[in-house]
């Protein structure tokens, strides 16, 4: 008989000895065997931000540079590559800025807001202004409707200025970190502690959650298997007894608060930091887990909470949310915003951010997301402005048979979204071109088609019908 072929061995990180497993310290820089989305081996280069050792055997915490944090993992020392390893260099004390106690050394988010500074937009025009003339020529001889911006009024606005992942030239990247609120970015405070995720796994309702980042729950439960969580208050326990002891007491079977939209199995509530703080604290450490970025604070009185939920007959389960200032000076409509991940990728997301968008209507502003947004977050605002902008433009109709003509203040007006989004908007689609010292914008074929792809998939809607709501004044009520 002939004999079978040998399999191939997948490939292994050279072999090592415990002396050198020794070495790995953190800090240290090494490639590091994954399996990727694809399902094959790649090695490449990770930190180790901490070692452990249990009954004997060593674990390594590493990231993966270059990847994002949700993808970090404890690996045993077989999945290393020994021989490439880079050990930390000691750092000098850097001199601080012209020699004067107290000066900030440089960050990555300053950083990356210079660089972002000298980044030009696509075309080689300057951003255009809600008061630019502009005329409509057809783009390859191919459109199939063009818009043209004119001046119009300029809105009057009650807010005063202009603040989850937008990284555009026109998209503001703050430089350091804003001291109130329930999450805000803080990256001074992203120490190694904060780097690693600390709880394993969490079972919230009929889901078990594997959460991605760090979330400072009570160090005590940080070491447990599985942390449960009660699905309607949203309360941690240790065990499976304690959460079955706690919902024979717990009556709540929606979120605490208002609810302020039905449609279908969907619900909108509304609910008051300062009134509902423990709900608001809770969840706020679950959005943690699932945010990156940002650092939680307690003081949760300014802000309100508007949870989505997905209704059956055992109550009203939680799908995502996102909070809002009860007072904003910069125009912000969202301070953080997330789906629960076994209900991402069902436009769950984009429906919260149109949600967000409708109470702006109603009260009459235009808003924006607090920035930096997370990179799904980025991803989603970006698809739903660019769906939303889109949608005005190709409905618009001429009355006088020439062509449509539209402002940027206008589109602004009509969608809620804050006119440097409009503007960043048109010109990541590369809508804004300049001909003959004028601003046109012009809708390809590729543009319409590829649009109205998207809005066949886009089920879910809000029916402004089904929304009751009315704004507060919070400049009125005191301290909310």
């Amino acid at each position: 008989m002939a004999a079978l072929p040998e399999e191939k061995a997948p490939r292994r990180a050279p072999s090592a000895k415990m002396a050198e497993v020794e070495e790995v310290t953190e800090g240290c820089r090494l490639p590091v065997l994954r399996r990727n989305q694809e399902n094959e081996d790649e090695w490449p280069l990770a930190e180790i931000l901490s070692v452990k050792d249990i009954s004997g055997r060593k674990l390594f915490y590493v990231h993966y540079i270059d990847f994002n944090k949700r993808l970090d993992e404890w690996v045993t020392h077989d999945r290393l590559d020994l021989k490439k390893i880079q050990f930390p260099k000691k750092e000098a004390k850097t001199p601080t800025k012209n020699g004067l106690p107290g000066s900030r050394p440089s960050s990555p988010d300053r950083d990356l807001k210079r660089k972002v500074e000298v980044v030009s937009p696509a075309t080689p025009i300057p951003a255009p202004t809600e008061t630019t003339q502009a005329s409509v020529f057809p783009q390859n001889g191919s459109a199939r409707r063009a818009v043209a911006a004119q001046p119009g009024r300029k809105r009057k606005s009650n807010c005063l200025g202009t603040d989850e992942d937008s990284q555009d030239s026109s998209d503001g990247i703050p430089s350091a970190p804003r001291m109130t609120g329930s999450l805000v970015s803080d990256r001074s405070h992203d120490d190694i502690i904060t780097r690693m995720k600390n709880i394993e796994c969490i079972e919230l309702g009929r889901h078990r959650l594997k959460p991605w980042y760090f979330s400072p729950y009570p160090q005590e439960l940080t070491t447990l298997p599985v942390l449960y969580l009660c699905e309607f208050c949203l309360k941690y326990v240790k065990s499976l007894k304690c959460l079955q002891r706690h919902l024979t007491k717990c009556d709540l079977r929606h979120p605490p608060g208002n609810e302020i939209y039905r449609k279908g199995t969907i619900s909108f509530f509304e609910i008051d930091g300062r009134k509902n703080k423990s709900y608001s604290q809770n969840l706020c450490l679950l959005a943690k887990c699932f945010l990156d970025h940002k650092t939680l604070y307690y003081d949760t009185d300014p802000f309100l909470f508007y949870v989505m939920t997905e209704y059956d007959s055992k109550g009203f389960h939680i799908v995502g949310y996102f909070s809002k200032e009860k007072e904003s000076t910069e125009d912000y409509n969202v301070a953080c915003i997330l789906t629960l991940p076994p209900y991402q990728r069902r436009g769950y997301g984009k429906l919260l951010i149109e949600f967000s968008y409708e109470l702006s209507k109603v009260e009459g502003k235009t808003g924006t997301p607090e920035k930096p947004l997370s990179d799904l977050g980025l991803l989603s605002y970006r698809s739903y402005w660019s769906q939303t902008i889109l949608e005005i433009l190709m409905n618009l109709k001429s009355e006088t048979g020439e062509r449509p003509q539209i402002t940027i203040n206008e589109i602004s007006e009509i969608t809620s979204i804050k006119k440097e989004d409009v503007i960043s908007t048109l010109q990541y689609l590369n809508l804004i071109n300049y001909y003959k010292g004028q601003y046109i914008l012009t809708l390809s074929e590729d543009i319409v088609d590829g649009h109205e792809r998207a809005m066949l998939k886009r089920l879910l809607r809000i029916d402004s019908k089904c929304l009751h709501f009315t704004p507060k004044d919070w400049s009125k009520r005191g301290k909310w």
